[in-house]
C-alpha cells in the first residue's frame, strides 16, 4: 500500500488531506466514486504508512501534521480537480474537514482549499489563453473594417441630405 500510494504521490500536481470523522461508509464510497470520475485518486491511509509514502515527494510537507483520521486525495489531471472534489463532498458533509493541502512543494491551511479549487484545468487555462491571444488580433480587424464602414456612412449622409 506505501508503494502504490509512493507512485501516485509521485505524479500528482496536488494532494488534499482531510478529517473523515463521523462520516459513514456510504459516504466515504460517494466519495471515491466522485474522485474517480474527476480523475482523483483518494485514499484512507494510517498516518505512519502515509509518513512514510510520501517520503522523498513534494508532499513530504505534509507528513508532519498527520493527526488523526485523514483521507488522502491526490490530483492526477490538474492540480484542483482534488480540491474540487472535497470541497463539492463538504458542502454536502459538513463532517468532511479538510485539514492541509499541498501544491508544489509548499503546505497550505484548509482555508486555502477555495483558492486550489478555482484554478481552471487545462482544457479552460488553453481557451483563456486563446481567447487573449485573438483579442488583439479581433480589435485591429474590427478597427480597419471601420474606416470604410464610416466612410460609406458619411457618403450616405451627404446623399440624403442632397
Amino acid at each position: 500500500m506505501v508503494q502504490e500510494v509512493a507512485e501516485v504521490a509521485g505524479q500528482a500536481h496536488s494532494a488534499v488531506a482531510a478529517e473523515y470523522r463521523g462520516l459513514s461508509a456510504g459516504d466515504m464510497d460517494s466519495l471515491r466514486v466522485q474522485a474517480r470520475d474527476a480523475g482523483v485518486y483518494v485514499r484512507v491511509v494510517k498516518n505512519t504508512l502515509a509518513k512514510r509514502a510520501v517520503e522523498g515527494t513534494e508532499f513530504e510537507c505534509m507528513s508532519e501534521d498527520f493527526q488523526g483520521p485523514l483521507v488522502l486525495a491526490f490530483s492526477q489531471e490538474d492540480p484542483g480537480s482534488a480540491a474540487r472534489v472535497l470541497k463539492s463532498f463538504a458542502k454536502e458533509h459538513d463532517k468532511l474537514v479538510v485539514k492541509m493541502l499541498a501544491v508544489g512543494g509548499e503546505k497550505y491551511p484548509g482555508s486555502e482549499i477555495d483558492r486550489l479549487a478555482t484554478l481552471p484545468t487545462y482544457d479552460e487555462a488553453i481557451s483563456r489563453l486563446m481567447a487573449t491571444m485573438r483579442a488583439p488580433v479581433q480589435k485591429l480587424a474590427t478597427t480597419f473594417n471601420e474606416v470604410p464602414g464610416k466612410l460609406v456612412r458619411t457618403v450616405s449622409a451627404v446623399k440624403d441630405a442632397k
